[in-house]
């Protein structure tokens, strides 16, 4: 669906786009709309909602939303982030061919190789930490190039604008960024060449970790009615609930993210300071063999933060993990609660362990969502977790 306030600022467009008064009630918070379906005057003539999965009016007030935050055209919202990625993979089309960073998220991983793959769309996994390697991997009947950065879980970065000007110089083909890990106020990709922005709507944009969605962003109206088109006949669509819901976390975004990163920022700076630490991955860290790009093609670094226990095993990694109190031990990211897991055993366990290894996913690796409480507070819940990891 189209915003209408792309003027205006990130934290004024997350409070009142597409959230009008009801014209009815006056109403300063939009209904929820729980119907299923809508009268019509007469046959074939109603007031643009026939149906709820084909359009919905808390679905739309969402989807206007999250377009004018990511500075797009249409923003079309998915029950899932898997879902999101099953629906524009679907305008692959049977022999096309589509290219992958190779570090993904283990779900997106297990979707191209078991699945897309199954519908006979062929997909590659190449290293595009140096775009150039993108050119060789090019085919005639590449369709979508899929980029993750930063990746999950190794926080690794890939130039957008430099991917975008190999892609559009192949006729027919599309970037796809996946951009959950920064959320739009930290990085807009539409902005640096990106034909699709996908988010897992579970995480930053909702914010709460109580809703499960995803969304797909284009400023193109022929991908907008490709993915209208598919949304529709595939189904995948969120509740109107979900969808009142990622609103509401969506107008605290740009407040949550300042608290994210700054609490991030301290816990990176601690642990790259620590004895029993071996490596701190954050993109905010001068250390981070990105650190320009993150600072050229990102407004912000994030509450995404990994490191690698010194001489750490996978008995170090449970020991420290079960330790925590503030940060449970659990998958997904981006809630106002801090979370920590294990990728190689968890969120990446699909992939193999030859993948693993040679991302460097290994079993020392942990992965920290930082979250909004007391930066004080989280640190002295690490230092007690690599005290019993490492006596």
């Amino acid at each position: 669906m189209t915003n209408s306030k792309a003027a205006a600022g990130f934290g004024t467009l997350a409070v009142h786009a597409g959230q009008e008064p009801d014209p009815t009630t006056g109403a300063v918070i939009p209904a929820l709309s729980l119907s299923t379906t809508f009268a019509q005057s007469s046959a074939g003539v109603h007031k643009g909602y026939d149906y709820s999965r084909s359009g919905n009016p808390t679905r739309n007030a969402f989807e206007v939303a999250v377009a004018a935050l990511e500075k797009g055209k249409y923003a079309l919202a998915f029950s899932s982030g898997s879902v999101t990625t099953a629906t524009v993979l679907n305008m692959v089309g049977q022999g096309g061919h589509v290219v992958s960073v190779n570090d993904t998220y283990g779900g997106t991983f297990r979707y191209f190789t078991k699945v897309a793959k199954r519908n006979g769309v062929e997909v590659d996994f190449v290293d595009l930490y140096d775009p150039n390697n993108l050119k060789k991997a090019m085919k005639s009947n590449t369709k979508i190039v899929w980029i993750e950065t930063p990746t999950n879980p190794t926080l690794r970065l890939v130039d957008i604008q430099a991917v975008a000007d190999i892609v559009h110089s192949h006729p027919g083909a599309l970037l796809v960024v996946d951009n959950t890990f920064m959320s739009p106020y930290f990085q807009t990709p539409l902005t640096l060449g990106a034909d699709i922005v996908v988010h897992s709507v579970t995480k930053y944009i909702n914010g709460h970790s109580d809703v499960v969605m995803g969304m797909a962003i284009t400023n193109s109206d022929e991908i907008r009615d490709e993915l209208r088109f598919l949304q529709n006949s595939i189904g995948g669509v969120p509740s109107a609930f979900d969808c009142f819901l990622a609103n509401r976390g969506l107008k605290t975004l740009h407040l949550r993210m300042k608290r994210h990163e700054e609490n991030a920022m301290a816990v990176s700076k601690f642990l790259e300071a620590h004895p029993k630490v071996g490596e701190v991955i954050y993109p905010g860290l001068a250390s981070h063999k990105q650190h320009e790009l993150a600072k050229r093609q990102q407004k912000g670094f994030g509450g995404m933060v990994a490191f690698r226990l010194k001489n750490g095993d996978l008995d170090a990694s449970n020991k420290f993990l079960s330790t925590l109190k503030l940060f449970a031990l659990a998958e997904s990211l981006g809630g106002v609660e801090s979370l920590a897991e294990l990728p190689a055993v968890m969120t990446h366990a699909s992939l193999t362990p030859e993948a693993r290894e040679a991302l460097g996913v290994t079993d020392s690796l942990i992965r920290l969502s930082v979250g909004v409480e007391d930066a004080e507070d989280l640190i002295a819940d690490i230092e007690t977790g690599l005290d019993a990891a490492i006596p």
